[in-house]
C-alpha cells in the first residue's frame, strides 16, 4: 500500500474500527470513517483534529457514491456484531451484514477504489472438530454467521485484476479498545473477575478461538 492512501472504514467508531483508525492515521493516511456513531466521535480523542480524519455519520445501507471519490481501499467493518443482537431481527441482519456490505464493494469498484477488505467471522464454520483453516467445509449456525458467509459469497467475485477483494475470517476479539465491549466472552470474563472476583464459565468444555483487537488491526493494515 502506497504511502498517504486514502482509507474508508465503515463501522470505524466500534471495538475494533477505533483501535485500526488512529493505526491508519500513525502510518500518515487519509481516513474516512463512515458510521452511524450511536457511542459518539469521543472514540477517537485525541485525533479529532488530525486534517487526515473525517467523520461521516451515514449508513450502509444508504451512503452516496461519492463519499467513495478517491478512496483507494475500503476496510469493510459495519456489521450488527454479535449472535444475540443478529437474532433480534434476522432481516435486518442481512440487510446489514449481506446486502449492505455487497452495496459498499459494488461501489468502491464503480468508484475506482483498488481494494476492499471484509471483517468476516469465523462463526462461519459452525461447531467443528480439529483445526480449521481457509479450505475447511463452511456450516453457519446462526444469522449473524450466515450473513457473514452468504457476504464473502457476493463479494469475492468482484475481485479482478484492478479490484482486489480480501476476507479476514476473525476469531472472537478481546482487549481494551476506546469502544469497548463487555458482551465478548473474554473480556466478560475479566469484567466478572473484577467486579464479582471470581470467573463463571457455562458448560466449559467448548473452544473458542480468540484474537486480541489489536492483532485483528495490524492485520488489517
Amino acid at each position: 500500500m502506497q504511502k498517504r492512501a486514502t482509507f474508508l472504514v465503515t463501522g470505524g467508531g466500534g471495538f475494533l474500527g477505533s483501535v485500526l483508525v488512529p493505526m491508519l492515521l500513525a502510518d500518515g493516511h487519509k481516513v474516512k470513517v463512515l458510521d452511524r456513531f450511536f457511542w459518539g466521535t469521543k472514540v477517537f480523542n485525541p485525533h479529532l483534529s488530525n486534517k487526515n480524519l473525517t467523520l461521516i455519520e451515514a449508513d450502509t445501507r444508504s451512503f452516496p457514491a461519492k463519499i467513495l471519490k478517491n478512496v483507494d481501499t475500503v476496510i469493510d467493518l459495519a456489521a450488527l456484531s454479535n449472535d444475540p443482537t443478529g437474532e433480534l431481527n434476522p432481516k435486518i441482519t442481512l440487510e446489514i451484514n449481506h446486502k449492505a456490505r455487497l452495496r459498499t464493494a459494488k461501489l468502491a469498484k464503480k468508484m475506482g477504489a483498488r481494494r476492499y477488505i471484509l471483517a468476516s467471522s469465523c462463526s462461519v464454520y459452525g461447531f467443528k472438530e480439529g483445526i480449521i483453516d481457509e479450505k475447511s467445509s463452511t456450516s453457519p449456525v446462526t444469522t449473524y454467521a450466515r450473513a457473514s458467509l452468504l457476504a464473502e459469497q457476493s463479494v469475492l467475485p468482484l475481485s479482478d485484476k484492478k479490484f482486489s477483494v480480501t476476507v479476514l475470517r476473525q476469531g472472537t476479539l478481546y482487549g481494551l479498545s476506546p469502544r469497548m465491549r463487555f458482551d465478548i466472552v473474554l473480556n466478560t470474563m475479566v469484567l466478572s473477575f473484577f467486579k464479582n472476583n471470581f470467573i463463571s464459565v457455562s458448560g466449559g468444555e467448548q473452544w473458542r478461538p480468540i484474537l486480541h483487537v489489536k492483532d485483528s488491526a495490524r492485520a488489517f493494515v
